[in-house]
């Protein structure tokens, strides 16, 4: 009986502690950080989307360009009054979307855990909050990201970005991660 009581204490320890923690407020519910990171993310991924979808009614070649030329502009003018936000992934096709440090242990867990595709927040500073979503591989990433890229395609790709990782991936594959850093008091 008393062994029993032992281990029932120190299996359920981390659960009574972070209760207590979480109580007197030490802790804060990663609930509205991830409310407020995916908001804050929500016009970069739609802006993204939209700027895929056009650039792929013109050719595939367009949509090179949207990712290459728009993307950055959209991140650039969602970046502002301390938010940052941007994408990354461990197979980079252009160097410049290097993820913050803070990004890397997230792609790490996620590439670790095939299911793991829930969101994550991480508090960065007493005053600095980071959010990351999975990108997960869609059928309109395949023109670009897939396994049989076209020629054409491809030649555009490897002009552009002569380095290019980023291609070869499934449909379902983790792509690389969107990210998004803000104030917390934001």
């Amino acid at each position: 009986m008393y062994e029993y009581s032992i281990q029932t204490t120190r299996r359920c320890w981390p659960f009574v502690l972070g209760a207590m923690l979480l109580a007197n407020g030490a802790i804060a519910s990663p609930e509205p950080e991830q409310s407020r990171g995916a908001e804050l993310l929500a016009p970069y991924k739609q802006g993204l989307q939209e700027a895929l979808r056009s650039g792929l009614s013109e050719s595939a070649i367009a949509a090179i360009g949207a990712c290459q030329i728009q993307a950055p502009n959209i991140a650039q003018s969602l970046s502002h009054d301390g938010v940052r936000v941007g994408r990354a992934s461990d197979r980079l096709r252009n160097p410049a979307n290097v993820a913050p440090d803070w990004v890397e242990p997230i792609m790490q867990s996620y590439m670790a855990d095939p299911s793991d595709r829930e969101p994550k927040s991480v508090r960065l500073s007493e005053d600095k909050v980071g959010y990351a979503e999975p990108i997960v591989l869609q059928p309109l990433c395949t023109v670009c990201h897939g396994g049989a890229i076209a020629e054409p395609v491809a030649s555009r790709i490897n002009e552009l970005y002569p380095e290019d990782r980023a291609v070869g991936f499934k449909m379902g594959d983790l792509r690389g991660v969107f990210w998004v850093e803000y104030p917390s008091q934001l």
